[in-house]
């Protein structure tokens, strides 16, 4: 029995949210629909579990006992305990008594807060609350997971257990489907729908899928000697050196060494809290440093250098209030280019206030006005969160065209996929950078144990049994560890397989770099 929806179509009022859209989700497998904001995904899965009405089209589902569904706001009440919420997820499932203790102790030695069971959720790190909704959601082993965006805005290590999570309730059986804005991770599903403005785009495997999404032309670890630097790229566009900052008791930022040089792209990877959004505060003279020195073209920062730098924060820094046009014409008036006409791609919002725009036009919209006076550093924090595949390779281009103008570029993301782009990364971990160079460089020879079989729900649960984090990924399953160990262990649960050495993604290497640091 597959569920799913045949020509789902969704109005409301005049506005097609969903038109004509076909899903199937089959038993034991992993369904990934992706795209950015205001592209359907959510009423999708609204429709989905029954929560949003066909205008057209049918929809099929299991009884709605049997469906597991965590929508995008995570659905937790954060002034309950963890065990608290568990505890009401159990009795909103009618889990008995004897099965609640047992699998809300077996979920919350998963999710990693067995030692903080009596914390509210409202205190959690937003990767920690996910993985305790997607926890709730799973406490009762529904036949249907619906996840919508469980790993939006949450940083990689925490992706990473969040998609051991879901791979294990697809292990046991269950369909899962869930939405996201990330294209890296189209490859944990086997199949794919890729949506824009409430329609299908392409559908399909992973690969058919990306091979249909318009790519960055950019290569990681490009020749940049064609590229025009400004100023001859003598001195750093930005930089610090031995970069700290305290807020009491925390040191937030902890001896950073960095320089960003013209037609450099560089990019800050870091877990949540890692300290990439303070950094970045500094360099902009916004913050000032407790300890160390901050550069900005080669001056302390002041107000006359951020002048010459376009900078999107992860607010955006527009003005819901008021108009794209009043938005782009304050902006030019503060840098002095009175008289600057909108880009015609606006045109079309320009008397729309921008907090009524979605996130993906408002991104574009901040894209705009930080290009806007030709910039010679870019300073983009994490600036296509929550945008789609389609508008982020255009945002990319953008970047990428500025790069090859001379315009140096530091940027925060947590999408791997984006990371790959970088001309150099910057890894951090509690203030400190933990790792550097490029893509290459940043992997070095990390490798994992590539695993092949005839059944890989088996072979997950028992991998995932011995505690390994394994990954489910391209029909295959990743797990750190030594080949011979894993064959071991299928072979000792009678599992028909092999594994081999390959060679670790940037991903699995951040995730080693992040967790396994050494410590002070």
């Amino acid at each position: 029995m597959t569920w799913g929806v045949e020509g789902a179509t969704v109005t409301f009022g005049r506005r097609v949210a969903l038109d004509g859209v076909y899903l199937d989700v089959a038993p034991g497998s992993v369904t990934v629909v992706v795209g950015g904001d205001g592209a359907g995904k959510s009423t999708l899965l609204r429709a989905m579990v029954g929560l949003v009405r066909l205008s057209a089209g049918r929809a099929s589902r299991p009884a709605k006992a049997r469906i597991g569904y965590v929508p995008a706001t995570a659905g937790l009440y954060v002034d309950l305990t963890v065990q608290e919420n568990l505890a009401f997820a159990g009795r909103a499932y009618r889990v008995g008594a004897e099965e609640y203790r047992a699998r809300s102790e077996e979920l919350i030695e998963r999710i990693g807060l067995a030692d903080a069971r009596g914390r509210l959720a409202g205190r959690l790190s937003g990767g920690m609350q996910r993985k305790l909704a997607v926890a709730m959601a799973l406490l009762h082993r529904p036949a249907l997971l619906v996840l919508d965006e469980p790993t939006t805005g949450v940083d990689p290590v925490s992706r990473s257990e969040l998609w051991r999570l879901i791979a294990g309730a697809a292990a046991q059986g269950a369909g899962v489907v869930a939405a996201t804005t990330y294209l890296d991770e189209v490859t944990r599903a086997s199949r794919v729908l890729l949506m824009e403005d409430g329609r299908t785009i392409a559908t399909g495997s992973p690969s058919e899928v990306l091979a249909a999404v318009p790519r960055s032309g950019h290569a990681p670890g490009r020749d940049r000697s064609a590229d025009c630097p400004r100023g001859g790229g003598q001195v750093a566009l930005v930089g610090a050196r031995s970069a700290t900052i305290r807020f009491g008791e925390v040191t937030a930022v902890d001896g950073v060494d960095l320089e960003v040089g013209a037609s450099e792209v560089v990019g800050l990877l870091g877990a949540n809290g890692a300290g990439k959004t303070t950094l970045i505060r500094m360099l902009l003279g916004l913050l000032p440093p407790s300890s160390g020195s901050v550069s900005l073209f080669g001056r302390p920062p002041s107000r006359a250098g951020r002048r010459r730098l376009g900078y999107v924060p992860q607010t955006l820094g527009l003005y819901a209030d008021l108009t794209v046009d009043e938005n782009w014409s304050f902006v030019a008036s503060a840098f002095g280019i009175g008289g600057l006409a909108l880009p015609d791609s606006l045109a079309g919002w320009r008397h729309e206030p921008v907090g009524r725009l979605s996130l993906g036009v408002q991104r574009r919209v901040a894209f705009a006005v930080a290009f806007s006076h030709d910039p010679e550093l870019l300073v983009l924090d994490e600036p296509t969160s929550g945008v789609g595949p389609l508008s982020g390779s255009r945002l990319w281009e953008d970047i990428h065209s500025s790069a090859q103008r001379g315009t140096g570029v530091v940027i925060t993301t947590h999408s791997m996929e984006e990371a790959e782009h970088c001309d150099r990364l910057v890894v951090m971990a509690a203030g400190r950078v933990v790792a550097s160079g490029t893509v290459a460089e940043v992997i070095g020879q990390r490798t994992v144990a590539q695993v092949d079989c005839d059944d890989w729900r088996r072979a997950f649960a028992v991998l995932d049994g011995e505690g390994l984090t394994v990954q489910a990924r391209d029909g295959r399953l990743r797990v750190p560890g030594t080949p011979e160990g894993i064959r071991h262990l299928l072979e000792r649960h009678h599992i028909r397989g092999d594994a081999a050495v390959v060679a670790a993604n940037l991903e699995e290497a951040f995730v080693d770099i992040v967790t396994n640091r050494p410590r002070r």
